[in-house]
């Protein structure tokens, strides 16, 4: 993609919103503020505020709100496939119900339209949650935000705890999808590979070391030995994906690419994500190689993954080459 000339988007507005807004609170109530939430890579999240204050969180799934759109490999939107693209309505009530069931707090949704009719696009109405991210807690509120992780730790291991059926997204599973008979740990490996040839494309550093790379992540998956006992896992889990409810309680969000996989998967991500905080949410049961595989397997991910989408036109290009530039070295560097 030329990024010289990128796309021109076409973002919401209160006109385009006010429809679907109307389904949950009447017509007669006036949009007064519509805010776009920045962050997000793969649909358009806006906090839409009406003439007595209340508040709701619409998303909106649509081409000009996906910056993956066009840079994804063949076979991105086979919804079977445990890491196709995360995104759309299907996956978010999926997950939604699933987390709902094992005790984890969700936003509520309260309205969803698949695109059918009027509005050309799938979009959903969501409780506003107005604490802001336990990641904002920590810095300004430590010790509030202790308590809070405290809780999260007690969501995790029940999510953690859950019998899953099968190796999947959850979304897809539960919804009557067949799983593609891959394990956790093969399905990592074949992920990390695909990234692996993504940065070796982009980046002379990874073309030099790639048969070291690959043997490294040879060696770290030959390691792991079989195990069928599954949990529900959030997979991209950080502190900026934690909302902190009205009685103080974490509220989960971005949960499109639930997975029924190894708790281990989690783990990396907050060993990552959570910093210095991440000793509140660990669990002594976790599988030393397990965890060894997935966190180098998560390097080459954060490689490819970044320098896929600094190829179009996200607007913090910098950013993502800097995500990709980091877990580089830590892959290049890493001592299991």
């Amino acid at each position: 993609m030329d990024t010289a000339h990128p796309p021109r988007r076409s973002f919401a507005d209160a006109r385009a919103l006010a429809p679907v807004v109307w389904e949950v609170f009447g017509t007669d109530r006036r949009i007064t503020t519509v805010d776009r939430l920045t962050g997000g890579t793969r649909k358009g999240v806006y906090r839409v505020v009406l003439d007595d204050a209340t508040s709701a969180v619409v998303y909106r799934w649509s081409p000009d709100e996906d910056y993956w759109s066009g840079l994804l490999p063949d076979g991105h939107d086979d919804p079977a496939d445990p890491f196709s693209h995360a995104s759309g309505l299907d996956l978010l009530e999926g997950a939604t119900r699933r987390l709902e069931a094992v005790g984890a707090r969700v936003p509520r949704l309260l309205f969803t339209d698949r695109g059918r009719g009027p509005r050309p696009v799938e979009l959903a109405v969501a409780e506003d949650v107005r604490g802001g991210t336990l990641e904002s807690l920590l810095e300004r509120d430590p010790a509030a935000g202790r308590r809070v992780l405290a809780e999260l730790a007690a969501v995790l291991r029940r999510m953690h705890t859950h019998r899953a059926p099968a190796f999947g997204r959850v979304g897809w599973l539960d919804g009557g999808g067949a799983p593609t008979g891959d394990s956790c740990e093969r399905a990592y490996r074949d992920r990390a590979l695909v990234n692996l040839a993504t940065a070796v494309a982009h980046d002379p550093r990874a073309a030099a070391a790639e048969g070291a790379l690959t043997e490294k992540l040879d060696a770290l998956y030959a390691r792991v030995r079989p195990r069928a006992e599954l949990g529900v896992v959030h997979g991209e889990l950080g502190p900026d994906h934690v909302l902190v409810g009205p009685d103080g309680e974490p509220v989960l969000i971005d949960v499109e690419g639930l997975l029924y996989a190894d708790a281990e998967v989690e783990h990396c991500w907050l060993r990552m994500r959570f910093g210095p905080h991440r000793a509140a949410l660990h669990e002594p049961a976790l599988d030393p190689r397990r965890l060894a595989f997935y966190r180098y397997a998560m390097h080459l991910d954060l490689v490819g993954g970044p320098l896929r989408i600094a190829a179009g036109d996200f607007p913090d290009r910098q950013w993502m080459l800097e995500i990709a530039d980091h877990h580089l070295r830590q892959a290049l560097a890493y001592r299991a």
